[in-house]
């Protein structure tokens, strides 16, 4: 390689290395170097870059790891892209959303640590987009939050992109997606989770698979006409656009990650390692399932229903049966989950069996053979009201599974889900509380458990976005289950109203206790006060809605985790 001074360069082919007073530039071969006007010089590619295609015939160990870690990477990039360009609080401060890369067939390939409900059920919505549609265009994507065909709950919205790494190509090369909980869909009460529907259509817009971009052009039209149906429409289209459109830029930022992984390794090779990923996922449960043995529970929700769960393993074929067919028939209340959530709550508690760093994909299901009954809570027919099965009922099923297994004592069981606002404003945010204990180690107190993995909004801005003040939040020391390792505590929050509001909590754990396991004692259930500002104190069911006035302050106590094991004396 010769070396050449900037001044000498006109056009120069590499491999060459251009000499400057202040650097060295190199260029590579199939590049040219070409010095403009200004003295700058322009690097042009002239010819195909070489692609290292790596032995697809089985799974190299190191390159494996290696792709584990750049899968995982697209999604934590698609999960900065829309946490920055976010409208909503809900979305932007409280992490309240999903991202992940699916294959061809829709099968999850790889996730960030983002919402593990979210994550399991995301490739039923691109598989219920692929039910849909018989054909794809490059620049195409689609909006769902049918609960019934891919969704779990209406305001969570899914937006699914085919993407196509040859314009020539019949079908899509992969799937990536991005779901977002909205603030407000629509619905009898602000923010989109009334704790009394009985039916789907209180509970906000239906989008069935539609479609809102097409060959590159958002339809903004059709979105905002779609989000306008029904008898309760979304009350702040203008942030849901806006929060659509953070999920499809954070979907077209997974798209050219990927993009650059199959330039860098050829199509061949990313096509092979995302189901080889998948098969090293599904080794590693196997591996753990080994280890367990046959287990049932029963986890009663408050007021109604039940779930129940027999597990058997039939270590030999490195398999397990989760048969959830005993649990309570459809509910009139909107406790009821569908089925993708019952996959869901499975995946995340059997890739947390696993003690090697995999990424939480597909392949976590495949020794899993998941039994539930048509027409049950956690299988409902339309127009079965389902907005507490996300957020409630998906906690009730790990809490389940764990204690089938008799590997942890039951966590708070819910998300204590609370909104508030009118016809302008609307907040939704879920409170942590605690976890339950294992025979490793005592529960964790405040934390958001399991199914969630949300923030709460910083004070400074909830109170500078919303007429309140938060006037306590600490632990709700003493609420943990007492055992040989102690459960979680919970937590305390305290919120005053400076406006007449809505305000409801959906929750659960307030009737029934966290159990704890093997000896240990169970936690406390929740509570809830309205606290009016005349000083008089009137406590709350665990699911509420009411109107608040300037002044008024409204408590919550969330609940502790249950103890592992009998306690020392």
């Amino acid at each position: 390689m010769r070396a050449h001074t900037a001044e000498a360069v006109t056009t120069l082919p590499g491999p060459a290395l251009i000499v400057r007073g202040d650097t060295q530039i190199a260029v590579a071969h199939g590049w040219t170097a070409t010095r403009e006007h200004d003295g700058l010089i322009r690097l042009t590619r002239t010819s195909a870059k070489a692609v290292a295609e790596a032995d697809t015939t089985r799974p190299d160990p190191v390159t494996l790891e290696l792709f584990n870690r750049r899968f995982m990477g697209v999604a934590e990039a698609m999960g900065a892209a829309l946490e920055r360009t976010a409208h909503s609080v809900n979305i932007k401060e409280r992490l309240d959303f999903s991202c992940a890369l699916f294959d061809t067939d829709g099968g999850l390939v790889a996730n960030a640590p983002h919402m593990p409900v979210h994550l399991g059920s995301m490739g039923a919505s691109v598989r219920a987009v692929q039910a849909r549609h018989a054909s794809f265009a490059p620049g195409d994507a689609f909006m769902l939050n049918n609960p019934y065909f891919g969704g779990t709950h209406l305001p969570d919205i899914t937006v699914v992109m085919p993407v196509f790494m040859d314009p020539a190509d019949s079908a899509p090369s992969f799937y990536v997606a991005a779901r977002g909980h909205h603030a407000d869909v629509g619905g009898v009460q602000p923010g989109s989770m009334p704790p009394f529907s009985k039916t789907i259509d209180e509970e906000g817009v239906m989008l069935d698979a539609l479609p809102m971009m097409r060959k590159g052009v958002f339809l903004e039209a059709e979105t905002r006409a779609a989000l306008a149906t029904g008898k309760w429409p979304a009350r702040a289209p203008d942030r849901n656009i806006a929060d659509l459109k953070a999920q499809l830029a954070a979907c077209q930022a997974g798209a050219a990650a990927v993009a650059q992984m199959i330039e860098s390794h050829g199509p061949r090779t990313v096509a092979r390692y995302m189901a080889f990923v998948q098969q090293n996922a599904e080794a590693s449960v196997r591996r753990a399932i080994e280890k367990l043995t046959d287990g049932e529970a029963r986890v009663p929700l408050d007021g109604a229903g039940e779930i129940v769960v027999k597990v058997t393993v039939d270590a030999a074929a490195r398999e397990a049966t989760l048969d959830f067919r005993g649990s309570a028939d459809q509910l009139d209340t909107n406790f009821n989950a569908p089925s993708a959530i019952v996959s869901a709550a499975a995946l995340y508690v059997f890739r947390t069996l696993v003690d090697d760093e995999i990424p939480l994909n597909a392949g976590c299901l495949a020794p899993l053979n998941i039994l539930v009954r048509d027409g049950s809570m956690l299988s409902p027919h339309p127009p079965a009201a389902v907005v507490a099965g996300n957020v409630e009922t998906s906690q009730h099923v790990v809490d389940a599974l764990y204690a089938a297994l008799g590997v942890m004592a039951n966590g708070q069981g819910t998300m204590n889900n609370f909104t508030f606002g009118d016809e302008e404003r609307q907040y939704y945010e879920t409170i942590c509380g605690g976890s339950g204990a294992t025979a490793r180690g005592p529960g964790t107190s405040a934390i958001h458990t399991h199914m969630t993995n949300s923030r709460l909004t910083d004070p400074e801005i909830l109170e500078r976005r919303f007429p309140v003040r938060v006037e306590h939040f600490g632990i709700r020391h003493g609420s943990g289950g007492a055992g040989k390792h102690p459960g979680g505590d919970g937590a305390l929050r305290r919120m005053r109203f400076l406006a007449p509001m809505d305000a409801a909590l959906l929750s659960s754990r307030r009737l029934n206790v966290p159990c704890g396991i093997q000896g240990g004692s169970p936690g406390l259930p929740g509570a809830q006060r309205l606290i009016a500002t005349n000083g008089e104190v009137r406590s709350l069911t665990g699911c509420f809605s009411v109107r608040v006035d300037a002044g008024d302050i409204i408590e919550i106590e969330t609940p502790g985790g249950g103890g592992f094991g009998v306690a020392d004396v």
